[in-house]
């Protein structure tokens, strides 16, 4: 008949009502019945293998209410799959049109039962043909001893699954088995349900309570649509094994346990096996770049007022929260020395000018040569320019930052892609693991294969020890009551695309020397760490998202070294990384957002490299160095948090280098003395998790492990350094000093912060100032207090909204160019004692030097340009043997020429030995400022004679 005959409806009708056979030679008469045939997949297709009792729902146990794409094709899986134990070795040898005859011809059914022909199994297994198929009928079938199976048969049970029920122990002895439809109960006085050691056995829609499957290489098996309740599976060496759409609940120990290396020695059913793992596999999936994406908007953030990152469909404002009220209470006694001073001394009237002074009034015609001298440093300072560069450079990050999806690192990573092609050991599959001890467990040089699973409910998921092998790829792992994933003994293997939430301990647990690459994945939600590395544990973790985790993101301690890069770290409850004990790692290219705690927490000696992070819009401070903390820190963009930029204890070691430390809301870098009391620490970085173990194993500097990937590159110091970095717009002072401690702090940009530029007030060991432009800021360039031991040397300091320098400490200042401040060039006050010489200084409306009764020392061979006031050096005569002036050299401002070209010879400050003029590069080739610019063949034209500053 032509399909055109009748209603397309009416042949579905009609259609809909045959059965497997029937339909299947229908779909072979032309095409357009092979299309009406297909076209019943929502109705007649779906009922066939709902129907069939050897099958469950396709998409059983995890979610048995999603409909497959196709189910035709679900049912087509399930049949082949199915009939996988008839295609053994001897029907390989012979023709396989013959072997199908001669099966059909001798195959049997044997009916086990009361009142059918074999009353007991053991009769029916003594009397059955190689392939018979026996079936067992509704009731209760008890088998006392052991059962041998030597010839290969298929055990089905009659009616619906629970209607047959064997207790008995069985033994394989033949190539090939199937077991259908069955509860399994192991015989009294063993927990034994199946064991092979050779043959393949196969599992379709079975119960399994209270007993173990055993399963030894060179045998294998294949379970699917099977319940395990208080039962597990144990693998030794098998080669290649199947577990599908299974639940287990209710295990005392491990559900599924992989021992061994898997087997080389591969059965006839591997081949089969793989065919039906590769066809069954889903796709890597490409996520919707909205679901991950770190987004600032499309102007640049001039001072950043707003970063949001995208999870999902939730948004949340980096800056929405209140302000850090409880952070900024602890700096004002800092601050009350400060405005105390200011108060003093704004009411104070300064005396007439010196004798020294020279010139004459600059008349009203000079007003316009007297406004351009005043304004020369804004030209050169970081201005407009440097906002441009900052967000530029932010805008960059968010390029080179952005979240790979899982085909990108396969694609990139040959290493993970071939993990993720494996297969070998057990394989395990859309299976459900809940309510009991443990899921997996994987030991002795194991392997196992994880996809799309559910693990809930455990004390564990999974451990894999003793260089073992694990692959999890897109499965569920959430409220374990310890660590969802547990890896140690230099286990490794390829976590990918999961989602780890919701446990009590860690989300992944990398201990003693394990490696594995965790690459993708969603870690989130947990009551502590979301990623552990403890004990030279070590890893690759990238493209992870990991978020709202109660302690710190990532926790490496006790020598653990990871490689952590292109991960997004963000509103978790405390630090975004803490390092500690010890502990190492390679922390690059990392966006750390919106932690309750310090972006990058580093304490009791960890020694990390953080490099080419984004630390943004933190509740606290960006980077916390903590008691004896050391580490490289560099090329760092730390901005828009509400505490410092980077808080530093003076017993740390740390390195700053080449960051970016711009619109956090208290200090830019903050150095303080106060030690960490055992209460001190922040949640996730305290001594609250138990890692006795990894202490007293851990070797420190002695283990000969620790050095294997120690960069070459580092340089040892031995004084904190701060150097090379950006340090504007901050709402405090630029760097705030109270150490006992030496400091270091050469060739930054301190610039355009709201609460001076330097302040240094407590230095009872010496803080060296070196090659720093410190301009713009709104309370002063550089402020000493009292017995604070500086040393300021190549320094230029422009523009600052008060005094260039005020000093009441003791030390060396050279060399620097203290030009174009508002207030006094230089004030020292009482109690100070430094030594002042070769210094350019010049103050347009006060003095260039003002000094104070009681003020001590040297200050000679000074060139003080004066303003137009004719103020040049405030000197007072009661302590005059104490205070020694000469050799000073006094300009007066006659033409603008004059003014331009005063800083001509040599440079503006600072100059950087080895630095070509206008440029300072760094290791990696990265441009961080243009240290002096100047115009070949005098200053024409109105050009800058100023460096500019980047």
């Amino acid at each position: 008949m032509e399909v055109g005959g009748l209603p397309v409806e009416l042949w579905q009708l009609i259609l809909s009502h045959l059965r497997l056979p029937d339909l299947g030679r229908c779909s072979l008469v032309c095409r357009g019945w092979h299309e009406l045939v297909l076209s019943l997949d929502r109705t007649r297709w779906r009922q066939l293998c709902l129907g069939c009792l050897q099958h469950r729902h396709p998409n059983w146990p995890n979610q048995p209410g999603l409909e497959p794409p196709s189910w035709r094709e679900a049912f087509r899986q399930h049949y082949l799959a199915s009939k996988t134990w008839t295609k053994s070795t001897q029907d390989l040898e012979a023709s396989s049109c013959l072997s199908l005859f001669r099966r059909r011809k001798g195959r049997r059914r044997l009916r086990v039962g009361v009142g059918a022909e074999f009353g007991s199994l053991r009769a029916a297994l003594a009397a059955a043909s190689p392939y018979d198929r026996l079936v067992l009928l509704p009731g209760v079938h008890e088998e006392p001893g052991e059962l041998l199976l030597k010839v290969p048969v298929e055990l089905v049970g009659q009616g619906r699954l629970g209607d047959a029920v064997l207790l008995a122990t069985i033994e394989q002895h033949c190539p090939t088995a199937r077991l259908c439809n069955l509860v399994l109960m192991p015989a009294r006085f063993t927990s034994l349900l199946y064991k092979t050691a050779s043959g393949y056995v196969q599992f379709d829609n079975c119960n399994f309570e209270s007993g173990q499957l055993q399963i030894h290489a060179p045998g294998t098996c294949q379970v699917k649509f099977c319940s395990f309740s208080q039962s597990s599976i144990h693998l030794r060496s098998v080669a290649l094994c199947v577990l599908e759409n299974c639940e287990f609940t209710g295990s005392e120990n491990a559900s599924v346990t992989v021992e061994g290396c898997p087997s080389s020695e591969r059965s006839w059913a591997c081949k089969h096996l793989s065919v039906l793992a590769k066809s069954c596999a889903a796709p890597v999936r490409e996520p919707d770049p909205a679901s991950c994406a770190v987004s600032w908007g499309e102007s640049p953030p001039g001072p950043l007022s707003a970063c949001q990152i995208v999870v999902g469909e939730e948004r949340s404002s980096f800056l929405s929260a209140a302000g850090a009220q409880a952070l900024w209470s602890s700096a004002q006694g800092d601050m009350e020395f400060v405005e105390n001073l200011r108060a003093a001394k704004e009411e104070e009237e300064y005396p007439a000018a010196d004798s020294n002074s020279s010139g004459s009034d600059l008349g009203s015609g000079d007003e316009e040569e007297a406004q351009a001298a005043h304004g020369m440093p804004c030209q050169v300072l970081p201005g407009a320019a440097h906002s441009r560069l900052q967000g530029s450079r932010l805008h960059a990050l968010q390029r080179d930052l952005q979240l790979k999806s899982l085909q990108q690192e396969l694609q990139q990573d040959k290493e993970a892609q071939s993990l993720a092609n494996s297969l070998q050991g057990c394989i395990i599959r859309q299976c459900l693991f809940r309510d009991g001890k443990g899921g997996i467990f994987i030991y002795s040089r194991g392997q196992a294969k994880l996809e799309e699973s559910v693990f809930r409910d455990l004390t564990y998921a999974v451990r894999c020890i003793q260089n073992s092998k694990v692959i999890m790829m897109r499965n569920d792992i959430h409220h374990c009551k310890a660590s969802g994933i547990f890896l140690r003994l230099s286990a490794g293997g390829l976590i990918a695309d999961n989602n780890i939430h919701s446990n009590c301990e860690a989300g992944v647990d990398i201990r003693k020397g394990a490696n594995p690459l965790v690459l993708c994945n969603k870690i989130h939600s947990g009551l502590r760490s979301g990623i552990v590395v403890v004990g030279n544990g070590k890893g690759i973790i990238r493209s992870n998202q990991i978020y709202g985790n109660k302690e710190a993101g990532i926790y490496i301690l006790y020598n653990g070294n990871p490689a952590v890069s292109g991960n997004h770290i963000f509103q978790g409850l405390a630090a975004g990384i803490a390092v500690n004990e010890n502990g190492r790692g390679q922390i690059t290219g990392n966006v750390i957002c919106e932690n309750q705690w310090g972006g990058a927490d580093i304490r009791h000696g960890g020694d990390p490299v953080l490099r080419n992070n984004l630390i943004s819009c933190g509740y606290s401070d960006g980077v916390v160095v903590g008691e004896h903390g050391k580490g490289l820190i560099e090329g760092n963009a730390i901005c828009g948090n509400k505490g410092c930029g980077v808080w530093m204890m003076s017993s740390s070691l740390p390195h700053l280098i080449n960051n970016q430390i711009s619109h956090n809301s208290i200090y830019g870098v903050a150095v303080f003395c106060r030690k960490d009391d055992a209460s001190d620490h922040p949640p996730g970085q305290g001594g609250s998790e138990s890692f006795q173990e990894e202490r007293e194993g851990a070797g420190g500097e002695n283990d000969p492990e620790s050095e294997e990937e120690c960069p070459a590159a580092r340089r040892p110091i031995s004084v904190a350094l701060v150097e090379l970095n950006s340090i504007n717009h901050n709402g405090a002072a630029g760097l705030h000093v109270k150490s006992n401690e030496a400091l270091n702090v050469v060739a930054n940009v301190i610039h355009g912060n709201g609460e001076g530029g330097v302040w240094v007030l407590q230095s009872s060991q010496l803080t060296r100032l070196a090659n720093n432009s410190i301009s713009s800021n709104s309370r002063g360039g550089v402020l000493v207090g009292a017995e604070c031991r500086v040393e300021l040397r190549g320094n230029g300091i422009y523009q600052n909204s008060s005094h260039g320098v005020v000093c009441r400490g003791q030390g060396l200042i050279a060399e620097n160019d203290i030009v174009g401040n508002q207030r006094c060039g230089l004030q020292l006050l009482a109690a100070t004692n430094v030594t002042v010489t070769k210094n350019r200084i010049q103050s347009f409306w006060d003095y260039g030097i003002a000094l104070f009764d009681e003020a001590k020392g040297l200050v000679q061979e000074n060139l003080i340009f004066q303003g137009r006031s004719k103020k040049s050096i405030l000197r007072p005569m009661s302590n005059a043997e104490d205070c020694i002036i000469q050799n000073n050299v006094l300009l007066t401002f006659r033409k603008r020429f004059d003014v331009e070209c005063m800083l001509i010879n040599p440079p503006a400050r600072p100059h950087l030995q080895g630095a070509a003029p206008g440029s300072c590069t760094v290791t990696g080739g990265q441009r961080v400022s243009s240290i002096t610019s100047r115009v070949d063949g005098g200053c024409h034209n109105h050009g800058s004679i100023f460096c500019t500053i980047l």
